[in-house]
């Protein structure tokens, strides 16, 4: 019943950008942490960035000036902007959710709960 839906991944250049959206539905978000995290092949899950309740964000520095996350709290949506990407951006990124987690910020894929299905993207070189 409650889900997170991706969309806007694709393929894109060394240097260019995407935008990723994430919609969620069956209940708000609005009090709850929600974060971006990415895995490539062999890899762990790995934060990419998160927002909470009130507009405090995370960033992780392999993306730190280079990708801004975002929040619609009346949508219940969540957007990762991508610019300058590099080809070791190359991963599915998963948008999450934390429910346990009210008025508050985590930073760690086993805290959140709530998680869509991913996007692949994909940077060439």
């Amino acid at each position: 019943q409650v889900q997170l839906v991706e969309s806007g991944g694709g393929l894109a250049q060394a240097g260019g950008s995407l935008r990723l959206s994430c919609a969620a539905s069956g209940r708000t978000f609005s009090r709850n942490p929600m974060g971006w995290f990415r895995q490539a092949p062999g890899k762990e899950r790995e934060l990419v960035a998160t927002m909470n309740y009130g507009g405090d964000t995370y960033y992780s520095d392999s993306v730190k000036g280079r990708f801004t996350i975002s929040r619609d709290y009346a949508k219940n949506t969540v957007s990762l902007q991508m610019n300058s990407l590099k080809p070791e951006d190359t991963a599915v990124y998963y948008c999450a959710a934390d429910t346990r987690t009210e008025y508050g910020m985590t930073y760690y894929a086993p805290e959140y709960d709530y998680w869509g299905q991913g996007t692949q993207v994909t940077v060439s070189s």
